[in-house]
């Protein structure tokens, strides 16, 4: 069984029970992780809070050299993390390295330099205004980008001067323990950055209640962030939260169609649908629906699903057991909702590991489950609306106000109608991710934003000296 992170020096956890790591695409397990217990969390946090003066005064350019070195021995070590995380997690082995690593090292990287370049000090009237350092942090990450939400929690925490504890999922925590070792051998010092493996009811609660942690960022389900707040809220400390998305996906009347449908698609599949900002919701007018439900049932029989370290594969397994059968469940309950199943469903594409086909549902209306849940699996809602006015409010009518996409005739159109929808970013007739650009959610998407220098702001407090 793998050890903890503590102090710059991998340790035995207090806890003896093993958490299995299973491969999703073989159910295979294939490693140990440490269950976690309190007393690790409070090793952890203790010896983050040692480290936090020294961290904190450490000069920004010395920060910077460490946090841009490690980035360059993620470059170095990509391909191995690639295949840890197609192994652990089951992306696709070119999407877990151009995504689920290639681009955490550029995120990694952009905090090197913004640890230098951020601005820290600013005169309002007779004042000085500084920017300090937050404190202790404890980062709780998800399994669907297990590297990539790492790096947008720790990475700003330590550009910043704060020290880290950080708990990854344990579905599939091994991308935490290369960056640990990565971590390690750039000489980051003692305590500066922690890692505690186990499960959130019992490591994950005992860092959002501990009263010597300053700071909790977590990513994951809105009903558990609604839990982290709770327990933070005792000891009044900051809250950083990055939940679920129900994601529309706005297709004007004048829009390229066929490419809105295409990308649109793409985008709902991507990760087998594992993306908290997955655009799920397609809206398209009455008088082209038919053509974009032809479309997209046509593209999503293309989709090859299966193994994901073959070349060919476009949609891996979904992460564990669990998650299938609730996708499951989900697919289920849209047809005994009404909607109409136009492509994929419940029958298990092979024989082993937790896949799940791609799949479409027509004639969802407003209300359903499937159109108002996240399901987080490859499954697509086409909606069909009749004026922009009702578009824009089915799109802003869920609980949920993370991501989306506009398609328009024009840029200025779709412009329009994205500053009507009540959510953290809009792609614009196509407009690709940006990894330096703020991301978070409105709503129970979420609080606090990540990435860039907004997510910076997150890590730092604001004090006012009077001259």
């Amino acid at each position: 069984m793998r050890q903890l992170y503590i102090g710059g020096s991998w340790t035995a956890s207090a806890s003896d029970e093993p958490i299995d790591v299973v491969n999703p695409a073989t159910e295979a397990v294939i490693d140990h992780v440490p269950a976690g217990h309190p007393a690790d969390v409070r090793a952890a946090v203790e010896a983050a809070a040692r480290a936090f003066p020294a961290w904190s005064g450490t000069a920004p350019a010395e920060r910077a050299k460490l946090l841009g070195d490690a980035a360059e021995l993620l470059r170095q070590r990509a391909d191995d993390m690639a295949k840890t995380i197609a192994t652990d997690m089951g992306s696709p082995l070119g999407f877990a390295l151009k995504v689920q690593t290639l681009m955490p090292a550029t995120v990694l990287a952009s905090y090197a330099q913004l640890a230098e370049s951020h601005p820290r000090e600013s005169r309002v009237g007779n004042s000085l205004v500084v920017k300090e350092p937050v404190g202790v942090v404890a980062a709780i990450t998800p399994w669907n980008y297990p590297l990539h939400q790492i790096i947008c929690k720790v990475a700003p925490a330590l550009a910043a001067g704060c020290t880290v504890v950080l708990k990854p999922s344990e579905v599939a925590p091994l991308a935490a323990y290369a960056l640990a070792e990565i971590f390690d051998e750039v000489g980051l010092p003692p305590g500066v950055f922690n890692l505690v493996s186990g499960r959130g009811p019992v490591v994950g609660e005992a860092l959002a209640a501990h009263p010597d942690v300053d700071m909790i960022s977590f990513t994951g389900s809105t009903a558990a962030g609604r839990r982290v707040a709770a327990l933070a809220a005792e000891t009044v400390k900051r809250v950083a939260l990055e939940l679920g998305g129900k994601s529309a996906n706005l297709i004007l009347p004048d829009a390229d169609l066929e490419l809105a449908v295409k990308v649109g698609v793409a985008n709902c599949f991507v990760n087998a649908g594992q993306t908290c900002s997955a655009w799920t919701r397609m809206l398209v007018h009455r008088d082209s629906y038919d053509d974009a439900v032809r479309m997209a049932v046509e593209l999503a029989r293309g989709y090859r699903v299966g193994d994901p370290f073959d070349e060919s594969t476009r949609i891996g397994p979904l992460v564990s057991a669990a998650q299938r059968d609730r996708v499951v469940r989900y697919i289920n309950r849209g047809q005994e909702e009404g909607a109409r199943l136009v492509a994929g469903g419940t029958e298990r594409p092979h024989e082993r590991g937790f896949y799940v086909e791609p799949t479409v549902f027509a004639a969802v209306e407003p209300g359903m489950t499937i159109e108002q849940e996240e399901i987080f699996g490859p499954v697509l809602s086409l909606i069909p609306y009749t004026s922009e006015e009702q578009a824009v409010r089915i799109a802003n009518g869920t609980k949920y106000g993370l991501a989306g996409a506009v398609w328009a005739g024009t840029e200025e159109r779709a412009l329009a109608v994205a500053r009507r929808l009540r959510t953290g970013q809009v792609a614009i007739n196509g407009g690709r991710f940006d990894p330096l650009a703020p991301f978070g959610g409105y709503k129970q998407s979420g609080v606090g934003r990540e990435l860039g220098p907004y997510g910076l702001e997150e890590y730092l407090e604001v004090k006012a000296l009077q001259l």
